[in-house]
């Protein structure tokens, strides 16, 4: 389990799937972010309970600490092992649970998972370009525009762009620079010559 401030991203349990298949039939969340499609609760399951043979993805269960019932799921999937890629999506369930923070903490912990236990460089992810609330979510987490892809979408009669975002593994602290000792008119770096002398 991953322990943030506000939440908690861990494993599904079956008392999660209800929720999950009523947030992914949710024809008012789908105008936001992709062409609705309707999902029978066997296939909620499935998905859940293979990501674990998957090693192609991962899915979490978001928690808040306060309680046990889970508020929304985190999808990490098309996991590259060799170009250390992968792609991300995340579905706060409620609108009573959004606006808090805690999507932007789920995406922080998944984020560090992938730096940390997938040794993934880049995590990339598409957004609606009029769901502006996800994309600052996105750009408080880390990510950041690399482009847009026009007409992607054809929701409710209307065209829609999507942006696509990434984000990159920070470096790694940078090694201290070696200083070169300080040479003399012999040539001999200072410490070797004063021994010499010494002698």
């Amino acid at each position: 389990m991953l322990i943030g401030n506000k939440i908690t991203l861990g494993s599904f349990v079956p008392n999660d799937y209800q929720s999950m298949y009523c947030w992914v039939n949710d024809v008012a969340a789908a105008r936001s972010d992709g062409a609705f499609r309707p999902v029978n609760l066997s296939d909620v399951v499935r998905q859940c309970e293979s990501a674990g043979e998957d090693p192609s993805r991962v899915m979490f269960a978001i928690r808040k600490r306060s309680g046990n019932a889970i508020i929304g799921f985190v999808h990490i999937w098309n996991i590259n092992g060799i170009h250390r890629t992968a792609d991300l999506g995340i579905r706060i369930g409620e609108e009573a649970n959004r606006g808090e923070g805690c999507g932007t903490e789920a995406i922080n912990l998944a984020l560090d998972y992938c730096w940390r236990h997938l040794n993934l460089n880049r995590v990339g992810l598409i957004v609606f370009r009029t769901n502006l609330r996800a994309i600052g979510v996105y750009k408080a987490a880390g990510f950041r525009v690399e482009g847009r892809l026009k007409k992607f979408y054809f929701i409710d009669g209307d065209w829609v762009d999507v942006l696509l975002m990434a984000a990159f593994c920070p470096s790694r602290k940078k090694r201290s620079r070696v200083v070169a000792p300080t040479r003399n008119e012999s040539g001999l770096p200072d410490k070797v010559a004063a021994r010499i002398q010494a002698a």
